[in-house]
């Protein structure tokens, strides 16, 4: 067993390794930020995408589960209980269009770097994720009756992130 770390036994460098573990997150707070929400129903979205990501620590994709690890071990343990400030950030257009990009580009680097099969289960991993937070919880209504599931810019995000991620 050398000392190498994990990330460079499965091909990546460094930058490559944060883009790679940054994404999942980036995704769960671009879909949560699609739709301004109350606290409440922005923690829910948070809370379901970390239980995705956490989740796929046993994934079968050693790269996924890898990732994965490393997110959960950085921001804390759902499963324990720890939760991650909610990050909300100022300009959600532009923080949702810089998500997209690292996506393309996380997607051109698996397509050279990545087994096949690792590379499409990171893909269909941070759909999932998006996919989750989006209907984690309802926007609009009145007591929580009514309202959207999925809103309009919620699933633009979903469906622009599932194209930056398509070969």
């Amino acid at each position: 067993m050398s000392d190498d770390p994990l990330y460079s036994a499965l091909g990546f460098t460094d930058s490559e390794w944060g883009l790679l573990v940054g994404l999942p997150q980036s995704v769960l707070t671009a879909a949560s930020a699609a739709s301004p929400d109350s606290a409440r129903k922005t923690r829910a979205e948070s809370a379901a995408g970390l239980d995705v990501i956490s989740d796929a620590r046993v994934s079968a994709s050693p790269l996924v589960a890898a990732v994965a690890g490393a997110i959960v071990s950085r921001v804390g343990d759902p499963d324990l209980g720890e939760e991650p400030p909610v990050i909300e950030p100022s300009d959600p257009i532009a923080y949702a269009e810089d998500v997209l990009g690292r996506a393309a580009e996380a997607n051109a680097l698996l397509t050279v770097k990545a087994a096949q099969a690792d590379a499409e289960t990171y893909k269909h991993w941070l759909v999932e994720i998006a996919e989750s937070v989006v209907g984690a919880a309802s926007t609009g209504g009145m007591l929580g009756i009514g309202g959207e599931t999925v809103t309009d810019t919620e699933r633009a995000f979903r469906d622009d992130l599932a194209n930056a991620l398509a070969d």
